[in-house]
This record gives C-alpha cells, structure tokens and sequence, in this order.
C-alpha cells in the first residue's frame, strides 16, 4: 500500500484548510488513534476462546493486543475481579494510517449490504464508533478456519473537538458515509 501518511500531509491537509477556513496547517482536525475492542462472554469459559481472539486481533492490527480486565466483581454474570474479559488494540502513528487506508479501500467494500457510516454513529467530540459483526472482513483471516464468527468495535478518535469538523476530515479521507436523502 502507499504511504497513506504522506499523502495526508501533503495534499488532504491543504484541501481541510480551505474548507475548513483554517490558516495553520497544524489546526487541522487529525485522527490520532484508532482503538480496536473485541469482548465476549465466551472469554470466561473457556481461555481458548480467549487465545484464538487474540490471534485474530494481532492480525487484523498488526499488534499484539493488551488484556482488559475486570474491575469488580458481578455475581449476577458470574465475573470475579481480575477475570480477563476482553481484547484491546491501540493503533498510533503509520500504523494506523495504514490500517484506516485498508479499512476505508478493502474492508468497507467487503462488508455484505454496505451502504455507508450513519452520521449518528460520532459521539459530539468527533470520535467515530463502528462496528463490525464478523472479523471475516478483514483479509487477514481466513473464513475456512475460523471456528467462531466473532464481532469488533472500532473507535477512530480525532481531535476535531465536534462532529461536523470530523466529518468533513473523514469525507476528505475517503470515508465511506451514507447519503442524506432529500425530502420530497
């Protein structure tokens, strides 16, 4: 793939300022990490379920992924404090310009009945939440020796400060959005 990095820098950054009306090249709306969460249920039972997820994750990332842990104890789950619980990654960096290109260029495209990020998916800050109901999408894994379907959730964080500056940084990254249909 091609330097996704550089290409920002060099040509997206400049489209943002006039858009934007920004005269700094350093305002500019950035996307700073990409957060990925898998947790499961299944975690609890059975700590195979748990290195099979990882494997994917490190996949999928590129990075090995750290271990969430429960805070406290739930007796009505039947969770103890200190139960591994989930997966996270935290992509920064080339890596994850790298991983947003494949996600907007390979991922999105593969996704059955795709039609686009709904705008209520940002959370007021600029930050984006998605979520995936297979890890099958990603090419990285192989859907023949995939024993349990498994879901992700994804975070892209900016630091746009609110919904319609992050926006217009994914538009101009190529994000796929859905399209505001026209009262009649």
């Amino acid at each position: 793939m091609a330097n996704f990095k550089q290409t920002f820098e060099k040509e997206i950054v400049k489209k943002l300022q006039d858009k934007l009306k920004i005269e700094n090249p350093m305002a500019v709306p950035r996307l700073t990490k990409i957060v990925i969460n898998e947790s499961t249920k299944e975690f609890l039972s059975d700590k195979k379920n748990m290195e099979k997820a990882r494997e994917e994750l490190a996949l999928i990332s590129g990075q090995k992924p750290k271990t969430a842990k429960a805070r406290i104890s739930v007796a009505t789950f039947k969770l103890r404090a200190g139960d591994e619980i989930g997966l996270s990654v935290t992509l920064r960096g080339k890596r994850m310009y790298d991983f947003f290109e494949k996600l907007v260029t390979i991922v999105f495209p593969r996704v059955k009945d795709f039609t686009g990020i709904d705008d209520k998916a940002f959370d007021g800050r600029g930050n984006l939440s998605i979520g995936f109901t297979e890890s099958t999408v990603f090419l990285e894994i192989d859907p023949g020796k995939v024993d349990k379907v498994r879901s992700l959730q994804m975070t892209l964080v900016t630091n746009a400060g609110d919904n319609k500056k992050a926006k217009t940084l994914f538009e101009e990254m190529g994000f796929p959005f859905k399209k505001e249909e026209v009262a009649k």
